[in-house]
């Protein structure tokens, strides 16, 4: 079957996702910073990618079900003026991660760098959230993490690590930030799912089956195992991720992460650089801007008609969103509905349709996304 989008408010949208948060029990500064979350996934992200306001309905079954507290404490168990180590007691992911990117930054800006280490935690959206946030205070910001064991080792058969992305962002002065968003295989799941629902084949070097073949039907795939990024490249730094946050932590780590649903066990680093430490604002930016100009001014392989730097299409996604409205999964926008009655909110949104798209066995993964946007 096709996948059908539908229009949707930002604001509105951004307004009922708070009110989703506050009616599940969250207070109101995790609320906030949860939507914010989500928000920017949902803006910036391609649909198939998995992420933003479909996982609301995620939350709200682990919330209820007392997979993750809530207002947990937020656990500062040892720190220094350049680092520090959190516990933040398998509460909220996104709230810990925003408050130890700030933590980080705030420790930048008295020695230079950040680094803050959290434990004991749970999924946090886009690793490009709390890096942000060190864009914002004139930093550049990292965030990596580790996941539960859905990537088999280079080789193998079976998942041992995770997805483990990394975030990194850095500020410009050309409209909009330089954002590095990946996990570390190729493709997730959630792509997958949107190729298994058009009938479409996926590229061999996506995922294996559970007997380690690799296929190219993302129904088995979806069974099996991710493949990472570069071949043994991705896997060796999923590996030293996992050695960078749960196993210097002294938290989960390999086949820990998500193995209790009662203990995510999701370790993960943010670090802050203060660029005015190592030198002055104004000539970063100057360089960083002369950077990117060398690059979009790179001679294009045929058929290619404009080069882009990192960050620089959800950019454009998200301000044409903003402009025009999200657009959703109709199928998502389903379980929104049905979470709104659950919930006992209000669901101020109409079923108003903008974008097709159909069976088509030759339809690249930019081409899901709506005619006209930038790819």
């Amino acid at each position: 079957m096709g996948i059908t989008l539908v229009r949707v408010p930002v604001d509105a949208l951004e307004q009922f996702t708070l009110a989703c948060f506050l009616a599940m029990g969250v207070p109101q500064d995790e609320a906030e910073m949860c939507t914010r979350g989500l928000m920017h996934s949902e803006l910036r992200c391609l649909p198939g990618q998995g992420q933003g306001v479909r996982r609301l309905p995620v939350y709200y079954e682990r919330i209820s079900k007392g997979y993750i507290q809530p207002g947990a404490p937020y656990e500062i168990v040892k720190e220094s003026p350049s680092l520090a180590l959190v516990d933040a007691h398998n509460g909220l992911g996104s709230p810990a991660a925003q408050r130890a990117m700030r933590l980080a930054v705030k420790k930048a800006k008295e020695t230079g760098m950040g680094t803050v280490l959290v434990k004991n935690s749970t999924h946090f959206g886009s690793a490009a959230v709390p890096a942000l946030i060190a864009v914002e205070n004139d930093c550049i910001g990292v965030a990596y993490t580790n996941a539960g064991p859905e990537m088999a080792p280079w080789g193998g058969a079976s998942g041992v690590t995770g997805t483990n992305p990394w975030g990194i962002a850095a500020p410009t002065g050309v409209g909009f930030p330089l954002v590095l968003d990946i996990a570390l295989t190729t493709a997730g799941k959630g792509m997958m799912q949107w190729y298994a629902r058009q009938g479409r084949k996926m590229p061999l070097d996506w995922a294996l089956t559970p007997e380690g073949e690799e296929t190219d039907d993302p129904n088995a795939a979806m069974k099996g195992f991710l493949l990472p990024i570069g071949q043994h490249k991705g896997y060796g730094l999923a590996v030293m991720t996992d050695v960078l946050t749960g196993i210097l932590g002294g938290a989960g780590f390999g086949l820990m992460p998500y193995s209790n649903p009662f203990k995510q066990d999701v370790s993960y680093t943010m670090i802050a650089y203060d660029i005015a430490w190592f030198r002055p604002l104004a000539d970063f930016k100057r360089d960083v801007d002369q950077f990117i100009h060398d690059l979009k001014a790179a001679k294009k392989r045929p058929g290619v008609a404009e080069i882009f730097v990192p960050g620089e299409l959800d950019a454009r996604r998200e301000a044409a969103y903003r402009a025009d409205g999200a657009q959703l999964d109709a199928d998502i926008f389903d379980q929104l509905a049905e979470l709104a009655t659950k919930l006992n909110i209000p669901f101020p949104f109409e079923r108003e349709v903008v974008h097709e798209i159909p069976i088509a066995a030759d339809v690249a993964p930019t081409d899901l996304v709506a005619p006209g946007e930038a790819v």
